[in-house]
């Protein structure tokens, strides 16, 4: 472990999901976890993030390599914006939702018009090994 290095608790670690809002993910029949305190967070590009915390939730600290599990795989971020959102209150900053292409077509329609016209994905001209239909 680098000198100055600080490695979180299971304290700080919940801190940091409630100062992000993260929800408490329930069981399938709608009841928090016994074993764990599990939370998940939807992003706007789409990825859910899911992260759980043993209990008791208390001034345990983490070890290095679990540490580094946990901030890189699932709460998603650097150890300078843990920080800053678990002390101060400031959330990571996370990717923006996709726009959608102004031009793009549904997937089934794209594949139609492959499959029935010969069109290629890169083109609005039909493929060579089309056939002319008979007049």
């Amino acid at each position: 472990m680098s000198a100055g290095r600080r490695i979180g608790t299971r304290d700080d670690h919940e801190r940091f999901c409630e100062a992000e809002d993260w929800e408490q993910v329930r069981s399938s029949r709608g009841k928090l976890t016994g074993h764990h305190t599990t939370y998940g967070l939807a992003l706007p590009d789409g990825r859910i993030l899911r992260t759980r915390i043993s209990r008791p939730v208390d001034a345990t600290v983490y070890g290095v390599s679990l540490w580094d599990h946990i901030l890189r795989d699932q709460l998603d971020v650097t150890e300078d914006e843990f920080w800053s959102c678990a002390k101060d209150g400031r959330r990571p900053e996370r990717s923006p939702a996709r726009a959608e292409p102004e031009n793009a077509l549904p997937l089934g329609l794209v594949l139609a018009l492959k499959r029935e016209l010969g069109l290629s994905e890169d083109s609005s001209e039909p493929s060579p090994r089309t056939t002319p239909l008979p007049a």
